[in-house]
């Protein structure tokens, strides 16, 4: 396990979600030195820290700040707290914990980029972490670290908390722009990418919570020293939320590369009630799904694409030996036919036959000729969709297939739930 900690290493301490908290362990330190050091040498900082997108996509940041054309102002940045992947609230403790810790990292980024406004824009279900996250605001404002002439220097950044109305989709990066814009969230078209054409039509970086939140800690250390916290592929620390069958849920820091799936499950208290491990969930509800063979796979980016799944929004998911595989994924299809904008027919149609189906199959009314549809719905939809909403939609899904074919077969014309009358049986 990692000894030194970025993101949680001032746990435990009094006062972090007030200024004057986050100041005693030398909070805002950070911007300053951002500002003395300069744009470019910050941008150089971040690159070298090896930094990847922690909202699930894991592109290099340095990387997507470098595509902002040169000279071409005003420019945004937009912030992305809409957390609502399924398992995933990490974003949720950074907020209700380390308030300053991220909008200091929200200051040095906006300060990089040379951006005039920060928009953050947070989930609409979270009412008590949006208003901890304003009243830290009011306090930046009140200590000359936003609005004009910041910190003595000729750089206005504006600082804008803006809440969401509780649409999953709005945690794609352009459908949370046009819901910042006073618009239904819906995605766009790229090209233009929001970096050329973002915000109001103007150069635009999307970032995430726990991005940004580790800012503070490469510009103090470095990204050096940042990125030999974890390996060369995947440099740094992450938080990782787990949850389900565990004896103790929550959310853990550990060095990337270094931890493996076992040993987050460990940190978590192993599967509860002494029962055995089935299943998990790497990176939320739209990760593919892995088995026990995989517990020793590394929290690398690479070591769980190899393993046919991806770290995503890092949301460790566990599944026991009680657990169907059939009802868990018709549970997470029905939510992503919930919430699917309708904006393309593949999602919007695919999600709706993709449900049906599995609501028969969990009912055991579903015949093997049916089951066998289940392959053509998803690959009607996968690679198809206006955004990645409804390919993720088929990947848990077609993975759990792949893994437990005999559970799902075994439900077809059943009558029932096989694997509940099990268990039933055997308590």
């Amino acid at each position: 396990m990692a000894e030194e900690l970025v993101l949680t290493r001032h746990q435990g301490k009094p006062g972090l979600t007030t200024i004057e908290g986050y100041r005693k362990v030398g909070g805002y330190a950070a911007l300053r030195r951002a500002i003395e050091m300069g744009a470019e040498a910050v941008i150089a900082e971040v690159k070298a820290s090896g930094l990847r997108g922690r909202g699930g996509a894991a592109f290099p940041t340095g990387t997507k700040w470098g595509f902002l054309p040169q000279g071409v102002f005003p420019r945004y940045l937009a912030v992305n707290a809409d957390e609502s992947e399924p398992g995933c609230f990490k974003d949720r403790v950074l907020i209700e914990e380390y308030p300053h810790q991220l909008l200091e990292g929200v200051l040095i980024a906006a300060y990089a980029l040379q951006a005039s406004h920060a928009f953050i824009y947070i989930r609409g279900e979270y009412r008590l972490q949006r208003e901890i996250l304003e009243a830290a605001t009011r306090e930046v404002y009140a200590a000359g670290m936003a609005g004009r002439k910041i910190l003595g220097t000729d750089w206005d950044c504006e600082l804008i908390v803006h809440g969401g109305a509780g649409a999953y989709i709005c945690g794609e990066e352009t459908a949370l722009l046009d819901s910042l814009e006073g618009r239904r969230g819906q995605p766009r078209l790229k090209p233009p990418f929001p970096a050329i054409k973002g915000l109001y039509g103007q150069p635009t970086v999307v970032n995430n919570v726990e991005t940004l939140s580790n800012l503070p800690y490469i510009v103090t250390e470095g990204g050096a020293a940042y990125a030999a916290l974890g390996t060369e592929g995947s440099p740094g620390t992450r938080l990782f939320c787990v949850s389900g069958h565990v004896e103790r849920p929550g959310t853990f820091e550990v060095p990337m590369g270094r931890t493996s799936f076992r040993d987050l499950l460990g940190l978590a208290g192993g599967v509860w009630r002494g029962r055995q491990f089935k299943a998990m969930q790497p990176g939320g509800g739209s990760m593919q799904v892995l088995g026990p063979q995989h517990l020793d796979v590394p929290l690398d980016f690479k070591a769980v694409a190899d393993a046919g799944s991806a770290l995503g929004a890092g949301a460790l998911v566990v599944m026991d030996e009680t657990t169907c595989l059939v009802d868990v994924a018709t549970r997470l299809v029905d939510f992503y036919r919930h919430e699917s904008c309708g904006k393309c027919v593949p999602c919007r149609e695919g999600t709706y036959f993709e449900s049906e189906l599995m609501h028969r199959l969990e009912e055991g009314r579903a015949s093997r000729e049916e089951l066998a549809t289940l392959a053509d719905i998803c690959a009607g939809m996968d690679g198809r969709c206006f955004c990645p909403l409804g390919d993720t939609a088929t990947w848990f899904v077609m993975s759990a297939y792949r893994m437990f074919t005999q559970e799902f077969e075994d439900h077809c014309g059943a009558g029932h739930c096989p694997v509940r009358s099990r268990v039933g049986a055997a308590a």
